[in-house]
């Protein structure tokens, strides 16, 4: 369970809410041009974008959630269980052959913009090729962003389908087309307010501010965070400074959010949002808070050496930082 978005004020913003019942203490890395990178088909770059984002980091290498290139690209992956499918690994020359752990970092080491990655999509087969033994394949399908607009990749049983994203925003099941598809069915709720319509010769007072929303579903599953982040998202204002977009993007975020008890598994425990980023796509800097901690920490890429060669990385902290007044 997941909401990712797409955003634009005076600088272009990208970012997600993970939501799960557990973490791997992930933290922010930033992987430099000169990091290594071997890909699980054979191919080695010795020189590449830099970028940074959210990743579980084993064995020295920083499995991405979500991540933005110092071009601006920007890239995340959410849960798709059910309908991601990848192939069985077999080399043909007319193909590349990815892992899903490894997609992120394939497509944001490699291009500038959407363009070039719908380019290097065109050869790319997502094979059936977990990290190791002990971690399994994650069923996934990723949303990419560049300043132009956003496009949803979904590995499906039928072949790599890859849909413009007019709206900006991405959940999980199911299938995209049917999400867009589902948002017409609130074409009519508006920010604004409505003449009264039920009846020509019934006068209904309007009684409360916010009653243009009524139909907005409130619920957590996926369509329903979908038409709900889109809403908020696509009639969002805030002034130009930096502070006033990452403040309404985190805003968007929580629209969506899950909180600890509403979203109960079969196993009895839990979805909650572990943590929600935001990702400066023009300046590279990356924003987060998390579940126990809502002060917004930040890491930026260009403050790094982009030209090393080993990782860094910067745990977020943890406890929940309140500011005494008296």
């Amino acid at each position: 369970m997941c909401t990712c978005i797409s955003f634009t004020a005076k600088s272009h913003y990208f970012g997600r809410n993970l939501d799960l019942n557990y973490s791997y203490e992930e933290s922010i890395a930033v992987m430099p041009r000169r990091y290594k990178l071997r890909f699980r088909n054979g191919r080695e770059l010795e020189k590449h974008a830099a970028m940074i984002g959210m990743a579980f980091v084993l064995d020295g290498y920083p499995l991405y959630y979500d991540a933005v290139n110092e071009y601006g690209l920007a890239m995340a992956g959410l849960n798709f269980p059910e309908n991601s499918f990848f192939e069985k690994p077999e080399e043909t020359p007319d193909r590349d052959l990815v892992a899903p752990f490894e997609f992120i970092p394939w497509i944001l080491s490699q291009c500038r913009d959407r363009k070039e990655a719908e380019k290097l999509l065109r050869r790319v087969t997502l094979a059936e090729i977990s990290f190791s033994e002990k971690l399994p394949i994650a069923p996934l399908h990723w949303m990419l962003s560049d300043k132009t607009g956003s496009t949803v990749i979904e590995p499906l049983r039928d072949g790599l389908h890859v849909y413009d994203n007019p709206i900006g925003v991405m959940t999980n099941n199911p299938p995209f087309d049917y999400q867009l598809l589902h948002l017409a069915q609130y074409r009519n709720v508006t920010p604004g307010e409505r003449a009264p319509s039920f009846a020509a010769d019934v006068d209904l007072p309007r009684f409360c501010a916010g009653m243009g929303g009524i139909g907005l579903p409130g619920d957590l599953s996926s369509p329903s965070r979908f038409v709900r982040a889109a809403f908020a998202k696509l009639n969002s204002i805030c002034g130009d400074s930096e502070e006033s977009a990452v403040s309404q993007f985190f805003h968007i975020l929580s629209s969506v959010e899950m909180p600890r008890g509403c979203c109960r598994l079969e196993d009895g425990s839990y979805d909650i949002t572990v943590y929600s980023s935001c990702m400066n796509q023009d300046t590279g800097m990356y924003y987060v808070k998390t579940y126990d901690n809502s002060q917004i920490a930040a890491v930026s890429l260009q403050r790094e050496n982009l030209d090393g060669t080993a990782l860094s990385r910067f745990s977020v902290p943890v406890p929940q930082q309140m500011q005494m007044l008296n």
